[in-house]
């Protein structure tokens, strides 16, 4: 499914993906890992992040790396269980604008596995 008006791209993915995206957008670091069971996998930037304590010091190292806009600007649904949010981040971080896709994979109501890329 693909949607073009912000409202509507969140009403398209699962509440526990847009609970995530919204704490990890305010750098809401505890919020975000209530989003992911306990042994989820994040793979970002080439990096793999296994386990709730590995994702949450991702998270801290992201949240304080770089300063950066984003905007939730695309969400389709594979399936019952695979969703993925097209972002488009503005920042002080190389190159400084980027789109990336957020690929969920969910289980048991939270999120299992997440991989970011371009």
């Amino acid at each position: 499914m693909n949607v073009s008006r912000p409202q509507d791209i969140a009403a398209a993915l699962p509440d526990v993906v847009t609970r995530y995206l919204t704490a990890h957008r305010a750098r809401d670091t505890a919020t975000a890992i209530a989003a992911f069971n306990a042994d989820a996998t994040v793979i970002d930037d080439g990096k793999t992040y296994r386990g709730t304590a590995a994702i949450e010091q991702w998270l801290t190292r992201a949240a304080g790396e770089f300063t950066y806009t984003t905007e939730l600007t695309g969400a389709q649904q594979a399936d019952a269980t695979h969703y993925t949010a097209t972002h488009h981040l503005e920042g002080n971080f190389p190159g400084g604008t980027v789109d990336l896709r957020y690929q969920f994979t969910l289980g048991d109501g939270r999120i299992e596995r997440l991989v970011i890329e371009p």
